[in-house]
């Protein structure tokens, strides 16, 4: 329940609203417990002795109670529900903010789809645990604890068979809430992974088809989804053990309240009025732990949803701004690391990179080199502090970019990464991402240099065309091109390209880069290329290999030094003599 109870923050401000949803219903309890006692007097004052009057002026005063009850009992919902439903609003927004403080590191540890789960069928748990206080939660107690004080006023005699049947309901309760927490738990965890291979699915259905594996993706769904019925099973299985159990205790405690308070009648130390009125009570006590025992279900799986909510919520950022960090006065562009070593672990144990140190000087295109895994993705993320270094620094014209508030510094930087993710709306509203006040003019110039503007005109709505889920309805490399459109427009003083034009042809990559090349005067860029071709003019081409910076230089520098350089080129361009090979021979 610690869970629960730590969602109060969110719930604190509707207080007043829940304080007047609490109050209607405590006006709710009070008329409902009137009934009883007029119903006794009814009894003995109106049809045992024959008052007609009295039976009209108390049947009024009963119906009165039923219609307040009644009408506070609709209000206390309306706020209950106006509580509930804000509460989840405010959670599901502090969830959705605190993943954009995550960083990188952050991100690789929570799986898209244990999120979705968490802003979704956790978020609904916790908001129905919440209305529930506000209504049956509260109003069970109230009226358990009234009935008992009115059974006792009625009958004291009779209030000791409540005393006994009492601890084995909340016996019983403890019992089955200390066993259906766990189970609501795995239920959760089990609905993650459904919701991951879900997500896979749909995501990936056009690469299922292609391998012809729909058989083998239905079997992986099918295991998935078995495991959570069967894990839905075992609870439903446990709450339906609990309430008829439950039920067949208040039913005892009625037969001996009957049987108790009839002896009681016939030997005329009760009256009849007070024998039904001694059963309501009886029965409004033992109810409401019944009402409680059918919410064990619902708050041991709020419990459990509560407590995965916090993990995202109490989970902090990896990458942070420093105490006292402070925009820089003016960027020149200059970018270098200094002895850096680098593990997602956090630590130099089994480090990515290590003992990295180059310059990128203001206005230069380093282009960066090297095989699959040697690092190369990892070193440009260091420097918009997508990750932080574990050792050593990066600095931005001679200044940590630790130091940097981080909205400072990636204000500077361009990026587009190796997937091209776009999002909901038209091309313009993705190619104005970055700079949402940017102008019809210069939108269409970054969709030039980025060699989309072609294929935009060519779609019936232009750039007002309407984006697909993840771009679906673009090509790879029309994604690719409009993502480096993106980057390109917020003008940055330092451009990093991680692989974007993998997907786009050689003829198309060349008039991007000599765009680029126009645009990007005066500005640093790192350009991260499977294809040699891409970097043969850079100003620096970075040969990394298995984390260290194997070759520096420029093309002909690292053709004449560089074995690994050389291998590379002359794997893809070279006849091997460093000459470069005719279109034909490289087919």
């Amino acid at each position: 329940m610690r869970s629960l109870l730590r969602m109060w923050r969110f719930v604190r401000p509707y207080r007043k609203q829940s304080v007047l949803a609490l109050a209607l219903l405590v006006g709710m309890v009070v008329s409902d417990l009137l009934i009883p006692r007029l119903t006794q007097r009814v009894i003995d004052d109106g049809i045992a002795q024959k008052d007609l009057d009295v039976v009209l002026s108390t049947s009024a005063l009963m119906l009165v109670a039923a219609v307040v009850s009644a009408l506070f009992a609709v209000a206390n919902t309306i706020l209950s529900v106006r509580v509930g439903q804000n509460t989840s609003a405010d959670l599901r927004s502090a969830l959705v903010r605190q993943v954009q403080r995550f960083s990188f590191g952050n991100l690789d540890h929570l799986q898209t789809g244990q999120l979705i789960v968490r802003a979704t069928s956790d978020v609904n748990q916790v908001q129905m645990i919440v209305m529930m206080s506000l209504r049956i939660l509260t109003r069970a107690p109230l009226w358990m604890l009234g009935s008992i004080v009115m059974l006792i006023l009625t009958s004291p005699r009779i209030a000791l068979v409540m005393a006994l049947f009492a601890p084995l309901v909340w016996g019983l309760l403890t019992l089955f809430a200390t066993r259906a927490r766990p189970l609501f738990f795995r239920v959760q965890a089990k609905l993650d992974k459904l919701n991951q291979v879900l997500q896979e699915n749909l995501a990936g259905v056009r690469v299922v088809k292609a391998f012809v594996r729909v058989d083998h993706e239905k079997s992986r769904f099918y295991r998935a989804n078995d495991a959570l019925t069967d894990q839905t099973i075992k609870v439903a299985t446990l709450m339906a053990v609990l309430i008829p159990s439950m039920l067949l205790i208040v039913n005892m405690g009625t037969v001996g309240v009957v049987w108790f308070g009839g002896n009681l009648a016939f030997d005329g130390a009760f009256t009849m009025g007070e024998t039904v009125a001694s059963i309501n009570y009886l029965t409004y006590s033992l109810f409401p732990m019944l009402m409680l025992g059918s919410m064990i279900g619902p708050i041991s799986a709020a419990d459990a949803s509560a407590e995965r909510i916090l993990q995202v919520l109490d989970d902090t950022p990896q990458v942070q701004n420093r105490p006292g960090a402070h925009p820089p006065d003016q960027v020149r562009g200059r970018v270098a690391f200094e002895n850096v070593c680098f593990s997602y672990d956090g630590d130099c144990g089994e480090p990515v990179l290590r003992d990295v140190n180059l310059v990128a000087e203001p206005g230069q295109e380093v282009a960066i080199l090297g095989a699959t895994g040697s690092g190369k993705s990892s070193l440009i993320h260091l420097i918009p502090r997508f990750y932080d270094v574990s050792d050593g620094r990066v600095t931005l014209d001679g200044i940590d970019v630790r130091d940097m508030p981080l909205d400072a510094l990636r204000a500077q930087v361009g990026v587009a990464l190796q997937e091209a993710v776009l999002f909901s709306g038209t091309i313009r509203d993705n190619i104005r991402y970055g700079r949402p006040d940017a102008s019809e003019e210069e939108v269409i110039a970054a969709a030039q240099a980025a060699q989309a503007h072609e294929f935009i005109t060519g779609f019936p709505d232009g750039y007002d065309t309407l984006v697909g889920q993840r771009g679906a309805n673009l090509s790879g490399g029309q994604k690719q091109r409009v993502a480096i459109a993106r980057a390109l427009l917020v003008q940055p003083k330092i451009l990093i390209l991680d692989d974007s034009t993998s997907s786009v042809d050689v003829e198309t990559e060349a008039k991007i880069q000599e765009a680029l090349d126009r645009l990007m005067a005066g500005r640093t860029s790192f350009v991260i290329a499977q294809r040699v071709s891409t970097v043969l003019n850079a100003d620096k081409i970075i040969v990394l290999d298995r984390g260290q910076v194997a070759a520096e230089g420029t093309h002909a520098e690292l053709l004449a030094s560089s074995p690994i350089y050389r291998e590379i080129y002359e794997s893809q361009l070279g006849d091997g003599n460093g000459a470069v090979a005719p279109r034909e021979a490289r087919s």
